[in-house]
């Protein structure tokens, strides 16, 4: 068998054409916590700090690094992945490579900080290594966007601040926002830069005010360079967390430190935000994702098909992007289920098996109804026009049907209120809520209008 040393230079060796292989961001966030932990009697032993990497790497990697292995040393004949849960990283010294792959250091995963040993580096989100500006396929509902991502990415001083990106579910806000740190962390790896949710944040506040240790808060978020925040929609009435992330914010933005924020509406239809926090939040740059088309679905489908090198037949993905046009996220994943299928089954990839395949997915996303179609259907069904829908008259032949189309589109679409106010008129959320309310009111005291209206949600549903 193999000396220790040569067993050490292997592993080495091993871990150099993987990082060639994979690339260095990549390789940073799931191969370079690897440690080697033993070799007997054929079998590698290989330890990863988390059960989330260890099944990352199973999926990913397991394979190459078993074929790899095996080159390097013919007596090797499996290679045995394991969950070690290391302690707090000691302070750094000089990286030789054998500590290199010794190295028990979550940063990679944990947080997108550039420094290892920063103090921040515990509370830090995870960056999803395919969240990259190289995987972004970019089209005109998210060209400003991306844009102003990579102009700050790119940018060795603060350009607008605060950026503020902001559009629906599964749009690629934190796509962009993993993008961003990923950029920054290879440009600039000497910036500190904290990426994390604003739940996150406010579990690291209410955390500090727990332990009394509030000085250490402020400290701590205020002493980084790039400070992300995703969905800051999650701390709308969070009065003492708003409180905290203002003076954060402000003590940043005084510092010419870059404040990027994400959430799904603009700041000026945040519900719950302060006033002055709305104000400052859209003080900088607010860069809108808008609804895909389908010539940017097909196109993320055709991008996401590549990078897994599955073939699948252009009509199939033509169907895919016409009848799944919520968010991407849908379309990722019937995109893997579909590519699952086919490698699981070894059946190949038809249009036929695709629509059998994804029936109950397909059949929601038909039952999906837009806002236009509800004020057209209702207006048709109250013998109202349909620029009624959108005028100021308040007669009650005509504001009734009117708030019947508000009410069915907060039942059968995913819209928020302000983008529903916005659909008739530019109305106001709270005029979308009182139609909402007044509606069911009069389902529960009316038989017959309850009938009215359950006729037509099956009639917009069918």
């Amino acid at each position: 068998m193999s000396t220790g040393l040569a067993i050490e230079q292997q592993w080495a060796r091993v871990r150099g054409r993987l990082r060639d292989e994979v690339g260095e961001a990549a390789f940073r966030s799931w191969l370079k916590p690897l440690t080697l932990a033993e070799v007997d009697d054929g079998e590698v032993r290989i330890t990863v700090p988390t059960r989330f990497m260890r099944d990352w790497v199973m999926t990913h990697y397991a394979d190459r690094i078993r074929a790899l292995w095996s080159v390097e040393n013919g007596e090797i004949q499996s290679v045995d992945i394991v969950v070690a849960p290391t302690r707090t990283p000691a302070p750094a010294r000089p990286e030789s490579p054998a500590d290199s792959a010794a190295e028990p250091t979550l940063e990679p995963v944990q947080s997108a900080l550039a420094g290892p040993n920063d103090s921040t580096a515990d509370i830090g989100a995870p960056l999803d290594p395919r969240f990259t500006f190289e995987n972004f396929v970019v089209g005109k509902p998210n060209e400003l966007a991306h844009a102003a991502a990579r102009r700050v990415a790119d940018a060795a001083t603060v350009t607008f601040n605060p950026l503020f990106l902001y559009g629906g579910v599964g749009l690629g806000k934190t796509h962009l926002m993993h993008a961003i740190a990923w950029h920054i962390r290879k440009k600039h790896p000497g910036r500190r830069v904290l990426y994390l949710s604003a739940e996150k944040f406010m579990y690291q506040f209410i955390r500090a005010l727990r332990y009394k240790d509030t000085m250490s808060f402020k400290e701590m978020f205020r002493s980084v360079d790039v400070l992300m925040i995703d969905d800051v929609q999650f701390i709308s009435g969070k009065d003492s967390t708003q409180e905290e992330f203002f003076h954060t914010f402000n003590a940043l933005v005084d510092q010419n430190r870059q404040v990027i924020v994400s959430a799904d509406k603009s700041p000026s239809d945040l519900d719950g935000m302060e006033e002055r926090l709305r104000s400052r939040l859209g003080w900088g740059l607010v860069a809108d994702i808008h609804p895909t088309t389908y010539e940017l679905r097909l196109g993320i489908l055709q991008a996401k098909a590549e990078q897994q090198r599955a073939q699948i037949p252009l009509k199939v993905l033509e169907y895919l992007a016409h009848k799944i046009s919520s968010n991407v996220r849908e379309l990722e994943g019937a995109l893997n289920r579909i590519v699952a299928h086919a490698e699981l089954v070894g059946r190949p990839i038809t249009l036929e098996s695709t629509q059998e395949l994804l029936y109950d997915l397909l059949r929601a996303s038909d039952r999906r109804v837009t806002i236009d179609e509800i004020q057209k259907k209702v207006a048709e069904h109250y013998n109202i026009k349909l620029a009624d829908m959108h005028s100021a008259r308040r007669a009650r032949s005509v504001a009734r049907p009117r708030q019947v189309a508000m009410y069915l589109a907060k039942q059968l679409t995913a819209r928020s209120l302000p983008e529903i106010g916005r659909k008739f008129g530019g109305r106001d959320h709270t005029t979308v809520m009182h139609a909402v309310k007044k509606i069911e009111e009069l389902c529960a005291a009316d038989r017959s209008f309850a009938e009215d209206v359950e006729l037509l949600r099956r009639m917009l549903e069918s």
